[in-house]
């Protein structure tokens, strides 16, 4: 079996190819195997990942680097590295394995290419290794959003009603149906600020309630912004006519003509240059002329 493809899509060459080779074998396949580098393989992971963060996250604290880290290094993120890479053509299974589906398995897949990383480790040495997990982290770290990865539906609505000064919703099951040892809960999250109910379904209570949260954040996503531009709009334009009414209306028209822009930058002038709303200059004293003649 040829590993070219695969160093070609890694984008590194193998010293030691017979690592590589290690790196695919599965322990199903007899020795040696590839759990002593998966071992390796993740704490190299796990390195290079929190470096990546940090340079990429300034202003991100140690718990939510923790927390995106984490999400990044799981299975499900191998799992879907490794499909990229076609690792499941170059395994090296047991007989067992192979008839099973083993080499479309997640956590066959996931543990291979954490090896695959200690081989580059071994081979290569370190910055070998963070050059190959930051080119396959690269677009993925790129499209994050760290303030939501990694966190349930319940806690990205509670977060984003308590943003908005909306209370928080209220849980309730409304239903369960099946036999004691196969239930299935229906739950209903409603946020009655809003006028909305949601109702979600799953094998438990805190699936179900999940479920719900993550229909009602997207209800509320839908209502809100628009509620908040409107809000903003009329909160400028209030501004532009007390500012205008010192100086009798012209600006009013101006800023009507000139667009919401204009009407912006009006916000932005220092209050000490905003004419008094109460002074009328019908009733100001004549103004004096000091004239000195020589």
């Amino acid at each position: 079996m040829s590993f070219e493809p695969l160093q070609q899509r890694l984008g590194y060459q193998f010293g030691d190819p017979a690592l590589l080779k290690q790196a695919l074998t599965h322990r199903s396949h007899g020795k040696p195997n590839n759990e002593r580098l998966e071992f390796l393989g993740d704490s190299v992971l796990n390195c290079v990942v929190a470096s990546l963060l940090y340079e990429t996250f300034s202003r991100i604290d140690e718990g939510d680097l923790s927390r995106v880290r984490a999400n990044l290094v799981k299975q499900q993120s191998l799992y879907e590295i490794a499909q990229k890479l076609e690792l499941s053509q170059h395994l090296l299974l047991g007989e067992g394995e192979l008839k099973s589906g083993g080499f479309r398995r997640p956590s066959i897949l996931g543990d291979t290419l954490e090896a695959i990383f200690g081989a580059v480790l071994l081979d290569g040495g370190f910055d070998a290794a963070r050059t190959v997990i930051a080119s396959l982290y690269a677009p993925i770290i790129k499209s994050v959003d760290p303030n939501t990865l990694g966190k349930d539906a319940k806690t990205l609505l509670q977060e984003y009603l308590q943003g908005r000064r909306v209370p928080l919703p209220v849980y309730a099951v409304v239903a369960t149906h099946g036999a004691a040892h196969n239930q299935q809960f229906e739950v209903e999250c409603s946020i009655p600020k809003l006028g909305i109910e949601a109702l979600g379904g799953g094998a438990s209570r805190r699936a179900a309630e999940q479920a719900a949260a993550k229909l009602a954040l997207e209800k509320a996503q839908a209502l809100l912004p628009a509620a908040g531009r409107r809000s903003k709009t009329k909160a400028s334009a209030q501004r532009v006519i007390a500012e205008d009414a010192g100086s009798g209306g012209a600006g009013r028209s101006e800023a009507r003509d000139a667009g919401p822009d204009a009407q912006d930058s009006l916000s932005r002038v220092p209050s000490s240059l905003v004419p008094d709303p109460e002074f009328d200059d019908r009733r100001a004293p004549p103004a004096r002329l000091n004239v000195q003649t020589v």
